[in-house]
């Protein structure tokens, strides 16, 4: 998941000082005793890093002659602070890394590949694409630790008030939709956000994407995109439809207001789900409708892979990672991901991680149902940063600054600085 779109990683900026650096020191153990390696775990702070430290200690405990340092780095920090500590030769052992990076650090040649390594024993166990995000020319640089994507989420709730029995099953269904939950029940059905990953499925759904990676070629200014961005943008004008909300705060507005009921359905990332269960809406788990995300006009449907791999520095000595390819493979089994998703609300990235105990939360066992239509992201190291010249325009698109045709054209030019080698 792109968690650094959310709110949440906000929290673990302030939750934890910028005092994360420490991989360097693991070379100083003793040699006499356990190799001591360092781990930098990208969670929120607060409510996911217990789990993992939990974890850590379970590991340790079964592992003697193995030492794990656990730093929690603040997610919107973490991806700049290793770049900068690999490059000096002083980068942890092992990083929690967003499914964007892991191209992009392999490609520096920051990762080990872990092919026929004790970190992937398992390898048949974790979801194909899944995988596939974490490869890069043909070779395995992260192992999945937990997955995400994207669902329409809605208040069952308000929906049977409306007398709307299914969730909609295409963004005109939607816009349908909307219409009558504001006729009966005076609350908007839909609130669109104006961020460029959460438009991406826009982008899916006519057979389009910002690159064609393939190719190399630019697509965000092709007509299937423009098609794509229309409809988007289509989705803050009309009855129901909450306007474009362009402020700095938008993310927290759309997820407050969806929370405690006043908008019925929106979309959004399991990363959420334990606080959909905080607000007046869900006190009643079961109230919390998933489906997967609309289908545009080719009757194609689905949204972006997101989550988190553990990769492995390759700056480090034979014995210390060694000890990391261990660790990770401890981190990512089925017990240690059972366990992460029972207490933090996350997806596991192996189906045998899956057991009753971890379907019993309503919230995994929906967006467990909607990941067969995400869509994995091409093995480009460029791929993520192409989302930032987007998030720049399509605020100025739906707030009636510029036009979609300006917007896309100035967004098309500032990604062919990203992809120089791409065509137009």
């Amino acid at each position: 998941m792109r968690r650094g779109i959310a709110a949440t990683a906000l929290v673990a900026s302030f939750a934890l000082a910028a005092t994360a650096c420490g991989g360097d020191d693991s070379g100083s153990d003793n040699s006499s005793g356990p190799v001591t390696i360092t781990w930098w775990d990208t969670s929120n702070a607060t409510n996911e890093a217990p789990t993992y430290q939990a974890l850590v200690k379970q590991f340790e405990a079964a592992n003697k002659d193995v030492k794990v340092k656990y730093v929690n780095v603040p997610f919107d920090q973490a991806q700049n602070k290793f770049d900068t500590a690999a490059g000096a030769s002083g980068a942890p052992d092992v990083l929690r890394s967003e499914v964007g990076w892991t191209p992009a650090f392999a490609k520096k040649g920051y990762f080990l590949p872990l092919d026929g390594t004790d970190a992937l024993k398992d390898r048949s166990a974790f979801k194909p694409n899944l995988l596939e995000q974490a490869e890069y020319e043909g070779k395995t640089y992260g192992v999945p630790l937990v997955t995400d994507t994207l669902a329409l989420v809605y208040n069952k709730a308000l929906f049977a008030k409306a007398g709307i029995t299914a969730a909609p099953k295409t963004w005109d269904e939607l816009k349908t939709a909307a219409a009558t939950v504001k006729d009966k029940t005076g609350v908007d059905g839909y609130w669109g956000s104006t961020q460029a990953y959460y438009a991406q499925s826009f982008l899916y759904g006519e057979g389009a994407d910002t690159v064609d990676a393939k190719a190399k070629k630019i697509t965000v200014d092709s007509p299937a995109a423009k098609k794509a961005y229309g409809a988007w943008l289509g989705l803050f004008d009309g009855k129901g439809l909450h306007k474009a909300d362009t402020t700095a705060d938008a993310y927290a507005h759309i997820q407050d207001a969806f929370v405690n009921g006043k908008v019925a359905a929106i979309v959004q990332g399991p990363w959420e789900i334990t606080n959909f269960y905080k607000g007046g809406a869900f006190k009643d788990k079961a109230n919390l409708g998933i489906a997967t995300v609309p289908a545009g006009s080719t009757g194609k449907a689905g949204a972006p892979t997101g989550g988190h791999n553990l990769s492995v520095y390759a700056g480090s000595d034979k014995a210390h990672q060694a000890a990391a390819l261990k660790f990770v493979n401890f981190m990512t089994s089925a017990a240690s991901q059972a366990a992460i998703a029972q207490k933090n609300s996350t997806l596991p990235t192996r189906d045998d991680a899956y057991t009753a105990a971890v379907k019993a939360d309503p919230g995994i066992a929906g967006y467990q149902t909607v990941l067969s239509a995400a869509q994995p992201r091409p093995a480009l190291p460029e791929y993520s940063s192409l989302w930032g010249p987007l998030d720049t325009e399509l605020p100025k698109i739906a707030g009636g600054k510029e036009t979609l045709d300006k917007g896309l054209s100035n967004a098309e030019l500032a990604i062919a600085k990203l992809v120089p080698d791409f065509s137009k």
